[in-house]
């Protein structure tokens, strides 16, 4: 448990994989905090109360000693600052520290704007059918962007960059790799497309199974409730179609 006179409050939900990544964080850090739930099944704009405190009504939000953070991404890069013997960054004036932001970002970026925008292709499809080349196409993109990225990876240090404990990769990718776990273990995805990622991108299949055990990615994940939800949002997404 990290020791700290600061006073953190997390304005979340547990079902949303973007404020997933702050508690990733916090766990990490084994920081205190408070905990703030935001029902999101009520329309923003009633969201009155939390609209003062970000406007945008979106989580997480993080009141850090009564300064407003918001956006996820924002949201952990500065808890990683704020909070550097964490190890789940470099700080950026070390002689490789800047480097290796570098690295983190240029495979987070492609981890969502590559992959992740293959995979959400998913969600307009009519058919089983037609969601084939969807999962194609998400596995080529993987062996393309990621699997050479994920090279140092050893059973001794399994985790990005040749780490024995998460980064602040894992930190920004760990809700949606225990969501992509999930989501094959209850069929909604095809066991093909896990035939694919496995015989195809190995490292991340292998990396993506071991972050989604994780303590710190698992604390807040109800998988059954989430897999319930995802499975009646494609059945709305399917009829719709």
């Amino acid at each position: 448990m990290t020791k700290t006179n600061d006073k953190i409050i997390l304005y979340t939900n547990h079902g949303c994989p973007w404020a997933h990544r702050a508690h990733i964080a916090l766990n990490e850090l084994g920081l205190d905090f408070e905990e703030v739930i935001i029902d999101l099944t009520i329309p923003r704009a009633e969201r009155t109360e939390y609209l003062k405190i970000n406007p945008r009504g979106l989580v997480p939000t993080l009141s850090w000693n009564g300064e407003i953070i918001p956006e996820s991404g924002i949201v952990a890069q500065f808890l990683a600052d704020a909070y550097p013997t964490s190890g789940l960054v470099k700080p950026s004036n070390t002689p490789d520290g800047a480097l290796q932001r570098a690295k983190y970002t240029v495979f987070v970026d492609a981890f969502f704007s590559k992959f992740q925008a293959e995979l959400f292709k998913f969600w307009s499809v009519k058919t089983d059918a037609e969601a084939l080349p969807v999962f194609e196409a998400a596995v080529a993109v993987l062996a393309l962007e990621i699997e050479p990225r994920l090279e140092h990876l050893t059973e001794e240090k399994p985790y990005f960059g040749g780490s024995e404990k998460l980064t602040l990769v894992e930190v920004l990718t760990g809700s949606f790799l225990v969501r992509l776990v999930a989501s094959l273990r209850a069929g909604i995805y095809p066991a093909s497309f896990q035939t694919q990622l496995a015989e195809k991108t190995p490292r991340f299949w292998k990396w993506a199974q071991l972050v989604s055990v994780h303590p710190s990615v698992t604390s807040i994940f109800d998988e059954e409730k989430i897999v319930g939800y995802t499975k009646a949002r494609l059945e709305k997404a399917r009829a719709s179609a």
